[in-house]
């Protein structure tokens, strides 16, 4: 994945709470096997039949932050939600409240999930009701999320681990690579008579 460090950009807002990983991405648009291309199922139930739905609206279109209601990404743990996200063009989530396992999945790709307080949360979606415009920015270095326009400023949690992951666009297999050397030589010492994986 791609280090994430600050992310400036317009929003779009979801006023809707409890949204699960079906609704983010329908069970349909699971059959695909490719990790791209689920940009077009975000939300697809929804676009369908909603005109007036916010990622219908042509003054929030390119944004790539979403600012949500609480309890974003619950329900099942399908990776493809985030893959959606992602592949639409989102580099932030902004919730007072996340699903563990979309949290999880989410840090592990390089969608940042931004934990507010309940109360920024609410600030953060009526500023970018009133403004389609409006730029707010996420500092991963900082911890720091802001909408200079709304006199916005709070401090999100991100553990150092998390944090260094997404600094260095670490993801499970950068992570074990950075002991590529260390494995290449324990492989080299391996006895023969251990079982191996044909073709590895």
């Amino acid at each position: 994945m791609e280090p994430v460090r600050v992310i400036t950009g317009t929003a779009v807002p979801l006023d809707r709470s409890d949204v699960d990983t079906d609704q983010i991405i329908p069970a349909h648009w699971l059959k695909r096997v490719e990790r791209t291309g689920f940009g077009a199922g975000l939300f697809s139930s929804w676009r369908e039949r909603d005109p007036g739905f916010p990622l219908n609206r042509p003054e929030y279109a390119g944004a790539s932050i979403l600012v949500a209601g609480p309890n974003f990404g619950i329900g099942s743990s399908r990776e493809h939600a985030v893959w959606a996200l992602l592949d639409y063009g989102f580099k932030a989530v902004i919730s007072p409240r996340f699903g563990d396992i979309f949290r999880n999945n989410a840090t592990k790709t390089g969608l940042v999930p931004v934990v507010v307080e309940p109360g920024v949360g609410e600030a953060l979606m009526h500023a970018v009701l009133a403004d389609a415009g409006l730029e707010i920015t996420v500092d991963v270095v900082r911890r720091m999320v802001t909408a200079p326009g709304a006199g916005i400023e709070s401090a999100f949690p991100l553990d150092d681990f998390t944090r260094h992951r997404l600094l260095e666009g670490l993801d499970d297999i950068g992570l074990t690579l950075r002991h590529a050397e260390a494995l290449a030589a324990y492989e080299a010492k391996r006895p023969d008579w251990m079982p191996v994986v044909p073709g590895a």
